[in-house]
């Protein structure tokens, strides 16, 4: 019984708007990247999700599981006084149930230069709870055209 009521519930739940949950998107990626800037490795690591994959970079094996998230990271988070980057949304979609989005947005040097774009997948994991379950970083092109 206690199960159907449950079930019976969470159908009833009122479903967020898309705009409202980019929203989310937007500040929990801005929170993220806070972390950095804050050099507080303890809270960049509450924004990985548990089975999380980060690619690392050519060559490189990705990062798998948030624990090897949070030690693969760990060397950016060292006790240097400024951050070596720092990124922030650009772009955020949600898929229509609202439980997977996307975030994108450059990265940048200390000194504010573009260095570089990420790209991240988030799930939902409770209500207003996000969490980065791929991350993948790519160099910007210096190129001539």
């Amino acid at each position: 019984m206690a199960s159907f009521l449950l079930i019976a519930t969470a159908g009833s739940a009122a479903r967020v708007p898309n705009a409202e949950l980019k929203k989310q998107v937007a500040a929990a990626e801005r929170a993220f990247a806070a972390t950095m800037k804050a050099r507080d490795h303890a809270a960049f690591k509450n924004f990985i999700a548990d089975e999380a994959v980060f690619f690392s970079g050519p060559g490189q094996p990705p990062l798998r599981g948030k624990v090897a998230v949070a030690e693969g990271w760990r060397q950016f988070f060292d006790e240097k006084a400024q951050a070596p980057f720092s990124w922030e949304p650009e772009e955020v979609e949600v898929v229509e149930s609202g439980t997977l989005a996307y975030s994108g947005g450059p990265v940048y040097d200390p000194n504010g230069k573009v260095i570089a774009r990420f790209n991240s997948i988030w799930r939902l994991e409770a209500p207003g709870v996000w969490k980065v379950v791929f991350d993948r970083g790519s160099q910007v092109c210096d190129c001539k055209k």
